[in-house]
Formats: C-alpha cells, structure tokens, sequence
C-alpha cells in the first residue's frame, strides 16, 4: 500500500511538469529581465560610451556613481524636484484614492440603500472608459476653474479610481462577515469605530493591492501632467525625463542620455521597494476564507 501511494505521488509530481510550459515561462522571464538588465548596464556608461559598446555588457569607465551624481546635481538639482512632486502627486494622489476606494467599497459591500444596483452599474461603466477619453473634458473644466498649472490639476482627478473601488467592494463581502459587524454593533460601537479598529484589518490585503495599483499609476503617470502643466517645476519625473532625452534630439543638440537612463533606473527603485513592502499584505489575505463558517 505505501508503494503504491509512493508511486502514484511521484507519477502525479511528474505529469505537473510540463517541458512546454516551463520553456514558454523561461521565455516571459527572460523578455522581462532582458530591458532590466539593459537599463542597469547602460546606467555604468558614459555619454560617449553608451553608443560606441555592446548595450547589454559593461564598458570602461564604470561611470555609474558619477551618473547618479550629475543626475542629482544637472541643472540645478531640477531631477530633484521633478522627484519632490512626483512623491508629492503619489501620497496625495494615491492616498487619497486608496482611502476613498476603501471607504466607498466597503459602505457598498455592507450597506444597502437605494439605487445600489445603479451605482454599481455606473462603476462597471466607470472603469470600462479609458483616461485618455477624459482628459480633454477633465482640461476644460480645470481650465475654467482657474486650476491648470498647479499641483491641484493632476492631484484631485487621481483621487478618483473606480477599478479600486470595485476591488475593495468585491473583497470586503467576503473578507468581512456580516456577523461580526453585528456584534460590533450590539456593543455599542459606532460605524467609523468599528471601520477603522476592525474592518480595515481585515481589508488590509484587498487595501494594499487598489494602494500599489494606485502608487504604480501615479508614479507613472504621464499624460495628464503633461496637459496639465506648463510649469517644469511642478513635472513629474515622467515628463521631467522626456524634457531631458528631447535634448538630445535635432540640430545642435546637447544629448545626455547617460543622465535619462540613470535617471530612469533611480525612478524604479520606489517601486520596486514600495512591492517589496507590501508583500507581507498579500501573504496575510492567502488564507482569507479558507474557515468555514
């Protein structure tokens, strides 16, 4: 009996293991790290040496600190400013939408009311229009409210994220039960109370994902500062960095396309950092739901 079930273990462990499978997923892998590893070495290379070497080796001289030293320093320090108000859009921004997504998720996942059905609608209708087919609406009305060129104009429409708010709706009905929001209740607690001290802990991991969504789309986002904003203090590091290459481009140029790609790869390293923080969030919420009750 115990060959027989050792057996049947490892036929089962070896008929999971697809050769097909494990190539086609070597191949993601690679296209993924492939463009990483590019931006690393290129950002050890000088302006000379970056069209004169192999793009996917290093070259002399390792030029990689004194890149991060001229990206710091290049035109005043402007990358650290496009880096203040990049920082800036994503904590007012994302934080804002990420608490507003919760707070609206979970009021529409343990609330009823009239015309639930119609909000839900107008969310799936929400999500299904893309950005790009508001920004011209979104220009004139800021335009009207004397609102364009500053922090305001790419900050209050961040706020606004329907895709985290249908998350946080769709996992506080089954992350949070009924039953214990009754309890809270019979208590004497009140419904900010028994929100903040009990379902936000419970909405932790749904949070944390709509949170990095929100971070990834703000540290991202490109074109609506770029219709918004005319003044170069106020950009974003996205558009910051697009001013830099476009100097490189035409007659009498002056490239510095060391400094774009040095640039690009220190503007990674919040995000990549802010996933590596958040890991333990996601963890957490693998077992949610896995008590019957």
């Amino acid at each position: 009996m115990n060959r027989s079930s050792t057996a049947l273990r490892h036929t089962s462990s070896r008929s999971r293991t697809s050769p097909t499978l494990t190539i086609v997923m070597a191949v993601f892998v690679v296209y993924s790290l492939v463009p990483l590893a590019w931006l690393i070495i290129s950002a050890t290379k000088t302006q000379q040496s970056l069209s004169s070497s192999f793009g996917l080796w290093f070259s002399e001289p390792f030029a990689l600190f004194d890149n991060i030293a001229q990206t710091l320093t290049h035109d005043n320090g402007i990358f650290v400013q496009w880096l203040g108000n990049t920082l800036l859009y994503v904590v007012a921004g994302a934080g804002g939408a990420t608490l507003l997504a919760a707070l609206g998720g979970y009021g529409l996942a343990k609330f009823d009311f009239p015309g639930k059905r119609a909000v839900f609608t107008l969310i799936l209708a929400a999500i299904a229009i893309p950005g790009t087919a508001l920004a011209v609406p979104t220009f004139l009305l800021f335009s009207q409210a004397g609102l364009t060129n500053t922090v305001w104009a790419v900050i209050i429409p961040s706020l606004v994220s329907p895709f985290g708010l249908y998350l946080v709706w769709v996992y506080a009905q089954e992350a949070i039960p009924t039953e214990l929001l009754e309890a809270a209740r019979v208590d004497g607690s009140g419904e900010l109370r028994t929100f903040f001290t009990i379902s936000l802990r419970l909405l932790a991991p749904g949070i944390a994902t709509v949170a990095l969504f929100s971070i990834v789309a703000s540290w991202n986002n490109y074109f609506l500062p770029l219709i918004m904003l005319s003044d170069p203090d106020l950009y974003p590091l996205t558009i910051g960095l697009n001013l830099w290459n476009q100097q490189g481009q035409g007659i009498g140029a002056d490239p510095i396309f060391n400094l774009v790609i040095t640039g690009a790869l220190l503007t990674i390293i919040p995000i990549v950092c802010a996933f590596l923080l958040m890991q333990r969030y996601w963890q957490s919420g693998l077992a949610a739901g896995s008590v019957k009750q």
